[in-house]
């Protein structure tokens, strides 16, 4: 299991900028496994947002973050990032980062059993 803390949510109008980070802070290695950022609205089930490799090469971003989110990391920081552009209100979420399986450019396996992730970050979107 990888203990993480996510940061950098906030309450922003519609078409404003956030950028999330995401530490990992102790169990697996961080620089060793492919990340995922993921959200979650009340009243709904976790989606994916993207998914990046353990060297940053590859990315994969589910179909609501393509042109508007960009995921990166700084394994130097054990820092994963995620920048969020031309915010909507369907947006608003917490959202989770948690180490995942697999990531290529057309395809993210999902979480790694045993991870769900921190306490999560707020980001609400108003319209």
């Amino acid at each position: 299991q990888m203990q993480v803390a996510e940061s950098g949510g906030a309450s922003v109008q519609a078409g404003g900028s956030l950028k999330l980070s995401c530490v990992g802070t102790g169990g697996l290695i961080f620089s060793d496994y492919p990340m995922g950022w993921f959200r979650q609205s009340p009243g709904q089930e976790r989606e994916g947002v993207s998914c990046i490799s353990a060297d940053g090469d590859i990315i994969y971003y589910y179909n609501s973050a393509k042109g508007r989110f960009t995921v990166s990391r700084d394994n130097s920081k054990d820092t994963m990032y995620l920048q969020m552009n031309s915010l909507k209100p369907e947006d608003t979420a917490m959202y989770y980062c948690a180490p995942v399986g697999h990531v290529t450019e057309w395809f993210c396996s999902g979480v790694l059993p045993g991870n769900n992730g921190g306490q999560g970050t707020q980001v609400t979107v108003s319209s």
